[in-house]
């Protein structure tokens, strides 16, 4: 039998190995999400259960090319390829939407959002939901992150836009939507980011009596990339692809191969993990619930109100990179550049736009 341990012991130990009375100075960091991180957990008030998939995530998505179709589950396709069979194919072109021709043997997602110009293309939407898609729409976060918006915004904006569908076109809608975001640098957040979005889109089709889980499409962030340093993009994109396939996404390239794919929620139990997950959902909830209080994601969109919010957060997040808080290698850590571009230079408050950290140094 263990003998018990008490948090007082583990704050002993700490101020031991330390050397300081003073641990909670030494081990605690500042976030941009406004996130409470402890040092250390002995508990969690939010104790989640198992935050489930829709389907193992055994898809290697690659871009179509003749000569990956022995090796590849599946597909992003940009044109007509009427020759292949047995694969999932997303469709990311909305120009191949009204004539692509479909096989009985595949599977098709649209990874098309219907989102344009500060509003929702109805005819799109509409032809997009005749098509015996298995997702029909996909509404697509991935933009704010690269955008440089928070983890708070990218959650509370992609619940925002599928209520704004689900208004016009009914809670059905719901069902037939893929969420695209994209993985950024902050890995356990990035992790918590996908878990707290299976909760809120939950609550969210809970709103409509229904009782959905989102199917979630990852990419890597763009953000984080530097033009002259392809080995460190690399070990970037792995982080964040490893980010995704433990936070259960649906479609990732090493879950297959890892055999991560066999657990339901792998980061379930971790203290820290689920502590940033609930935070993370209360914010993006609270935002959600404000951006709906006047008028919902649109009108805030047609407003500048969407725009003018991320533009804050990624002015504060470039101005962390400049200052070292952020750390990127070979950009701001041992820099190969010199900054050749100010912050008014990459940054609009009237247009969302993706914006790379390393660009004010390229």
């Amino acid at each position: 039998m263990f003998t018990p341990v008490t948090l007082q012991d583990w704050e002993n130990l700490v101020k031991n190995q330390l050397k300081t009375d003073d641990i909670y100075a030494i081990l605690s960091k500042e976030n941009l999400e406004g996130i409470s991180v402890k040092p250390y957990y002995e508990d969690t008030k939010h104790q989640l259960k198992n935050l489930p998939k829709i389907e193992e995530s055994t898809h290697l998505v690659a871009k179509f090319q003749e000569d990956l179709q022995d090796h590849a589950f599946a597909f992003l396709v940009q044109e007509n390829v009427d020759y292949l069979s047995g694969k999932t194919v997303f469709v990311a072109n909305k120009d191949l939407a009204g004539h692509i021709t479909m096989s009985d043997e595949n599977r098709y997602f649209s990874l098309i959002d219907v989102f344009e110009n500060n509003e929702i293309n109805s005819q799109l939407a509409e032809e997009l939901l005749s098509k015996n898609f298995e997702r029909n729409i996909c509404v697509d976060a991935s933009l704010y992150q690269n955008a440089g918006a928070s983890i708070t915004q990218q959650l509370a904006f992609a619940l925002g836009k599928a209520k704004d569908l689900a208004e016009i076109f009914g809670a059905e809608i719901l069902d037939k939507l893929v969420f695209k975001f994209a993985i950024g640098a902050n890995y356990f957040f990035e992790i918590a980011k996908i878990r707290a979005f299976k909760m809120l889109f939950n609550q969210l089709s809970k709103e409509f009596n229904l009782d959905l889980i989102p199917y979630i499409f990852a990419e890597t962030s763009l953000r984080n990339k530097a033009k002259n340093d392809e080995e460190n993009n690399l070990i970037r994109s792995t982080l964040e692809i490893a980010a995704a396939m433990i936070a259960g996404s649906e479609q990732v390239v090493l879950a297959y191969e890892s055999i991560i794919n066999v657990f339901e929620d792998a980061a379930n139990g971790s203290y820290y993990v689920e502590e940033i997950t609930h935070q993370l959902a209360e914010n993006a909830w609270k935002l959600f619930v404000e951006l709906e209080n006047s008028g919902g994601f649109v009108e805030n969109l047609k407003s500048g109100k969407i725009a003018e919010i991320i533009y804050n957060q990624a002015i504060a997040e470039q101005k962390w990179v400049e200052e070292g808080k952020i750390k990127l290698i070979g950009v701001n850590l041992y820099p190969k550049l010199e900054k050749t571009k100010s912050v008014e230079q990459l940054y609009n408050a009237k247009e969302i736009k993706a914006v790379r950290l390393a660009e004010m140094f390229e």
